[in-house]
């Protein structure tokens, strides 16, 4: 049994059978690895809580939900596709005990294909997070977000990230995202990953997107610039996290692409999880 991982979701009721999902792929494709799922919350019901308790059981995973009051970020930017739970891994190494010196943390809308133990293995080197970039065939939008933002690095993006959150204590304030919040609200984009590459992306290391978090919608562009060797075989044999990013997602009307059968199959999973 290896050491055991930790991963943190934050998320509102709308998200929990996603989770589900994912759970259940990070079940099947990392066997004999010990986990510690960590459920940040602010209004999610005892009841459903449950269910995501039940399911963490049969996975063999330990499992603790964590609820906050989030009334501090009151008037924060926030959109339907991104409620005010996101904010709450900005400050996760406050809100989660510090024995916890480490974390995956990641978005509920993506699949775990492959092994997470490198990742969790990774020498960060003295920084806080590591992360990757989504960047085109000709990448222009890391220079769109760097003007945008007055940043001097690349933008990285807040699905999937390993936090230190020793580091992460010595250097998140809630007081620097609060004046941060107040000075560029109007132009913040996507609220909290803007703050995040704003204030702490000098804090981060660059991990390949291609393995540590594939945006699903662009498959023609990694098969392209790979020069062919990443089809969907290549994905399904060594990507680690496939990030269902944008809209709509694979568990709704619409969504059809390479990836989509994919996620239908951990849904069929996680169902028969959960009825036996």
């Amino acid at each position: 049994m290896n050491e055991q991982i930790n991963l943190l979701f934050t998320l509102d009721t709308g998200y929990l059978n996603p989770l589900c999902v994912e759970l259940t792929s990070i079940y099947y494709n990392n066997p004999k690895t010990a986990f510690k799922i960590w459920l940040v919350h602010e209004s999610i019901m005892a009841e459903e809580i449950e269910i995501v308790r039940k399911l963490a059981e049969k996975l063999h995973f330990q499992f603790e939900a964590i609820q906050i009051d989030g009334s501090i970020w009151q008037g924060a930017p926030t959109v339907e596709r991104y409620p005010k739970e996101m904010y709450f891994r900005l400050l996760a190494g406050e809100i989660l005990p510090t024995s916890v010196q480490k974390v995956i943390y990641l978005d509920p809308d993506i699949l775990v294909l492959n092994s997470v133990t490198e990742l969790w293995n990774m020498d960060m080197d003295g920084n806080m997070l590591a992360a990757a970039t989504h960047t085109g065939l000709i990448d222009v939008t890391t220079k769109f977000n760097q003007i945008r933002l007055d940043i001097d690095h690349g933008y990285y993006n807040s699905g999937v990230m390993l936090m230190d959150l020793d580091r992460a204590r010595e250097i998140v304030r809630w007081e620097d995202i609060s004046a941060a919040l107040a000075k560029h609200g109007p132009q913040l984009m996507l609220p909290d990953q803007d703050i995040l590459n704003y204030l702490y992306g000098k804090y981060a290391v660059e991990i390949p997107e291609e393995r540590w978090n594939y945006d699903a919608r662009m498959y023609q562009r990694y098969l392209t610039r790979s020069l062919g060797q990443d089809d969907v075989k290549w994905v399904i044999n060594n990507t680690v996290f496939l990030h269902f990013c944008g809209k709509p997602k694979p568990w709704q009307n619409g969504h059809d692409n390479r990836f989509t059968a994919v996620y239908e199959t951990y849904q069929r999973l996680m169902n028969y999880i959960m009825e036996s």
